[in-house]
């Protein structure tokens, strides 16, 4: 707003410059009976100039005075068609200020006016009068006028657009960004959960048989150490996502089941596990989802279910995989139907489209049911 001002008190001081020498200097002509400039034309310049430092704040009433001052000039026969230019300015202004209307209906008043006195005179104009011109200049200015708003106009809608699209992208990468904590938070949660828990087991085994029977214990022992390998391994690799670094640590998958069984049998849980259907690859996201699920039903059946042999089903459909984990422990569904475990479950099936259902069966333990979409056809 302040460089705004700057910027018309400058056009003012310059327009009062230009015309008082250019009308002196006799550079232009406006008839053949032109009367030199007294005080009362130049009285009528130096109102008509000034007044253009307000045309952005005042357009109706710096238009009203420049246009009266300009036929008023040329009534009086003052010489020059500069002082006009104020004039043309404030019909300009109105225009890129959206008054439309207004600076329609100055430009026909100027028009009028001008060309009235010059119908009203006794001679007529020359060709070599500014006057001649004078319709094409005050149409001229009301179209530029136009043009200037609608381009100033398109460049501010391309500006909110620009900012839009960069609050958009800021949102996005927020997103993004409370995405991979989440999932960082399930990894973390999956992999180390069930390793803690697999070592808790061990520990109560090792106290147990440590002076009875230390050979078993030794067994305890090493299997706790395997643990703690095993989630450093898990722990690197998530960590390895992030960097985006290739890691020799294989990636969680359903290839890593069997692994998974053997460490849940050395903790005491036989496992029954059946596969239905041709085996085949399935996609990165799929394969990890259906291993962390199985994961985190081991790891619930080692936390609540007591005494208790795991039954896993991997079903290969053309369209989707179904993955059941169910056992018959004595308290399965219990503790573990409020924990976060399940949530994280529920979220990672979600996320790709799949459902899952987890509960105390009817004839004991507790079942975790999940199907997840392959997006395929046969």
């Amino acid at each position: 707003m302040v460089e705004a001002r700057k910027i018309d008190a400058l056009m003012a001081l310059g327009a009062l410059t230009g015309i008082v020498a250019g009308t002196y200097g006799g550079l232009s002509s406006s008839g053949a009976f032109e009367r030199p400039l007294d005080p009362l034309g130049l009285a009528l310049i130096t109102v008509a100039a000034p007044a253009l430092v307000f045309r952005r704040r005042a357009p109706l009433a710096v238009g009203v005075v420049t246009v009266v001052c300009a036929v008023v000039y040329y009534a009086c026969h003052y010489p020059g068609v500069f002082a006009a230019a104020p004039a043309l300015v404030s019909i300009y202004t109105a225009a890129t200020l959206g008054r439309r209307r207004l600076a329609i209906v100055l430009a026909v008043a100027m028009d009028m006016g001008i060309y009235g006195l010059i119908a009203l005179s006794d001679t007529d104009p020359s060709p070599s009068d500014g006057f001649n011109l004078l319709g094409g200049w005050l149409v001229a200015m009301v179209v530029l006028g136009e043009v200037t708003r609608n381009r100033r106009a398109y460049l501010h809608e391309v500006e909110q657009r620009a900012i839009e699209a960069e609050r958009t992208r800021e949102e996005a990468a927020l997103r993004r960004a409370g995405e991979e904590r989440l999932w960082i938070a399930q990894e973390l949660h999956d992999s180390l959960t069930h390793s803690i828990s697999v070592i808790n087991v061990q520990v109560s085994v090792a106290m147990q048989l440590l002076d009875q029977r230390p050979e078993r214990a030794r067994e305890a022992l090493v299997a706790i150490k395997e643990s703690g390998h095993e989630a450093m391994r898990e722990l690197r690799a998530t960590l390895g996502v992030l960097r985006q670094a290739e890691l020799d640590a294989p990636q969680a998958g359903l290839a890593r089941l069997p692994r998974l069984v053997s460490r849940a049998e050395a903790a005491g849980l036989p496992v029954r596990s059946s596969i239905v259907g041709d085996r085949r690859d399935l996609p990165e996201e799929i394969d990890r989802t259906a291993y962390r699920i199985v994961q985190e039903a081991f790891t619930n059946v080692l936390r609540h279910a007591g005494p208790a042999t795991i039954t896993l089903t991997t079903e290969y459909h053309p369209e989707k995989i179904v993955v059941r984990v169910v056992d018959d422990g004595h308290s399965g569904g219990g503790a573990a139907g409020h924990g976060m475990g399940l949530i994280g479950m529920r979220e990672r099936v979600v996320a790709l489209g799949g459902s899952l259902s987890a509960g105390p069966r009817p004839e004991g333990g507790f079942g975790v049911h999940a199907e997840l979409p392959l997006g395929e056809r046969p």
